[in-house]
């Protein structure tokens, strides 16, 4: 056997794994894939020897391209329950699309330790909310309009891009903050995921990486066979989480996934810092 084939069959069982713990951990406790994803990716490409500047790019391109097959299946699931509230998804749709690609003008001239930095601090910020957010909570009693509305799009876009995720993580919070029910901001927010990754995948499709750090089958920053096995798997088994959520109660398992989420964070910090 190569060198070649045995790495592509390591990258391929890593890759299963990880597909497989993502769709999960999505249909369990509703956090996008991408916030597994993209750490996951980052340990495991290091792990095949793919390092370089531009390996986060990596990680968030294709894990936002994963990000647009599992969103528009959600949201077609979730329309045909009448959950997904098209009045917030066509007024957030334009400031969200603009900061999707604002995001991927910046990453793309980021250094990979530079956006480990910020999907640390960003990640902690999420565990945070995951671990001790109360469903009470609220900013106001209706979704926001104008200009507070733009701002709250665009730098909801930019942040999702920069950490390589979809509308979940904080297009939820936001909305349910302002008195959106849980179920129709999930529904949602996976609208607001095909509006980040859509813009966003297209521009990294263009960036240009270098060949030594590129594992293969990478079309610009997209990895081909990472997206293949993860959308693969995250269908596969993101009904188990679903069927896993229904049959116990998934607060404390929130808890424990903010906990395993803020080290996550942590650790990205630390190396991203070179302590």
């Amino acid at each position: 056997m190569t060198a070649d084939a045995s790495l592509l069959i390591q990258m391929f069982v890593l890759l299963l794994a990880i597909g497989g713990l993502a769709g999960v951990l999505a249909g369990l406790l509703g956090v996008g894939g991408g916030i597994v994803l993209v750490p996951a990716f980052f340990y495991a490409f290091q792990a095949l020897g793919y390092g370089g500047p531009q390996l986060m790019q990596i990680c968030l391109a294709t894990s936002l391209a994963t990000i647009i097959v599992t969103s528009v299946r959600s949201v077609m699931s979730h329309n045909k329950k009448g959950a997904v509230d098209w009045e917030i998804l066509r007024g957030w749709a334009p400031g969200i699309a603009v900061g999707a690609i604002i995001g991927v003008l910046v990453a793309a001239n980021l250094r990979s330790v530079t956006l480990q930095f910020v999907f640390g601090c960003l990640g902690i910020v999420i565990g945070a909310y995951l671990g001790f957010g109360r469903s009470e909570w609220r900013l106001g009693q209706a979704m926001p309009k104008g200009l507070l509305q733009r701002v709250l799009s665009t730098v909801m876009g930019f942040m999702s891009v920069l950490m390589g995720i979809g509308g979940g993580s904080f297009g939820v919070p936001v909305m349910t903050l302002f008195n959106t029910p849980i179920h129709r901001a999930v529904a949602t927010a996976a609208g607001f995921g095909v509006l980040i990754a859509v813009p966003s995948v297209i521009g990294f499709l263009f960036l240009e990486i270098d060949a030594a750090h590129r594992p293969p089958l990478t079309i610009g920053a997209v990895n081909l066979v990472a997206f293949a096995i993860i959308v693969s798997m995250t269908l596969l088994t993101a009904p188990i989480g679903v069927k896993i959520a229904h049959a116990m109660d998934p607060k404390p398992l929130r808890r424990v996934f903010a906990l395993f989420l803020t080290l996550v964070a942590l650790n990205m910090l630390r190396k991203a810092l070179g302590w």
